[in-house]
């Protein structure tokens, strides 16, 4: 068998932290997830914010050191890396930041920003930097005589394609996109996606992309995972996870995404979830999400089992990975489905 690209192996990151009484508390933030990403291709991570989903990318990138777990990179384990091994890693395995504003140095020109990696891991001289810049921004679609301007003259999209310039200046392997179109336009979004797809294609780079919007993540993606209070709940190929989603919780954020059909939209019945998310200092017993999930709450026999019990990720299919008791019990309709994968 090929070895994957990346496989994390029961991942956790614990952040430790006091109570307003001085207590010693632990913030279960990323707990025990584990995931694979073949060479080309998209894994989507989705969830609701404060799931742990943006800790995961960065502790893979071990900029929060690993509690437990296995990072392997080819076969090679990340969290056991040298400081030297790590710049290798780095080299090869990027990071697109969420918020474009903040993850660009406003004092450094465009130039500056994109050109950074490639003066860090002394990779030519200066004019050799700057004619590599200049071909990084035409790539991604930004005027290479913008290249002594500043991140505030451009706008959220600009600065967004600027951050994956800066991405790609190094000719990585893995970029670890996180939420990189959350805080743009819709229309820009549909661009800077495209610019994605366009890249992979093109360089045959892959990509753990992490988002919030299952409409924005079925566009991108080849394989989707669930995340719900530091877990992975449901994992499966694009397609499977669309038109059977097993998990309430999958089915759950599903019925939040607006169907482009104004009749089946009418007409669905969406499914809503009681109160706010467990704190990840304290998550419940047994299955996380019992506390808010449908199908528990409206069965006593059900929630006994729940509220004691953890499931684990076991097969529902042959590419479909599930971490519910009762799985596929509460199926989504035939028609809502056939819609869900429509927009691909």
């Amino acid at each position: 068998m090929t070895t994957p690209l990346l496989e994390v192996k029961d991942l956790k990151k614990h952040f430790k932290v006091r109570s307003s009484r001085g207590e010693k508390k632990v913030v279960k933030a990323v707990d025990g997830v584990s995931l694979t990403i073949n060479e080309g291709t998209t894994l989507g991570l989705v969830g609701e914010s404060g799931c742990g989903k943006s800790t995961t990318g960065r502790t893979i990138m071990r900029l929060n050191e690993p509690t437990s777990g296995e990072i392997l990179y080819q076969g090679r384990d990340v969290a056991k890396m040298k400081p030297r091994e790590l710049k290798a890693f780095r080299r090869e395995v990027q990071f697109i930041f969420q918020d474009p504003y903040a993850s660009l140095n406003p004092r450094f020109t465009v130039g500056e920003l994109v050109g950074e990696p490639l003066a860090i891991h002394k990779m030519g001289n200066k004019s050799t930097r700057i004619k590599k810049v200049k071909e990084l921004l035409d790539t991604v679609g930004l005027n290479p005589e913008h290249i002594n301007r500043y991140a505030h003259e451009f706008s959220g999209g600009q600065r967004q394609r600027i951050g994956i310039a800066r991405a790609l200046a190094l000719q990585p392997k893995l970029i670890i996109c996180d939420e990189p179109v959350s805080a743009l336009d819709v229309s820009i979004q549909a661009q800077v996606l495209n610019l994605l797809e366009r890249l992979q294609n093109e360089f045959g780079i892959a990509y753990l992309f992490i988002a919030h919007d299952l409409s924005v993540v079925q566009h991108i993606s080849d394989e989707v995972a669930v995340m719900y209070l530091g877990k992975i709940v449901e994992r499966s190929d694009w397609r499977g996870l669309y038109e059977t989603p097993n998990h309430p919780y999958t089915q759950c954020l599903l019925s939040a995404v607006p169907l482009p059909d104004p009749e089946v939209q009418r007409k669905r019945n969406r499914i809503l979830l009681a109160g706010d998310p467990p704190s990840p200092i304290d998550p419940p017993p047994g299955c996380n999400f019992h506390t808010r999930c449908p199908l528990a709450q409206s069965d006593a026999d059900k929630l006994a089992v729940c509220s004691t019990d953890e499931p684990h990720l076991e097969p529902v299919g042959a590419t479909h990975l599930c971490a519910c008791h009762y799985a596929a019990a509460f199926p989504i309709s035939e028609e809502i489905a056939a819609k869900n994968t429509a927009i691909r």
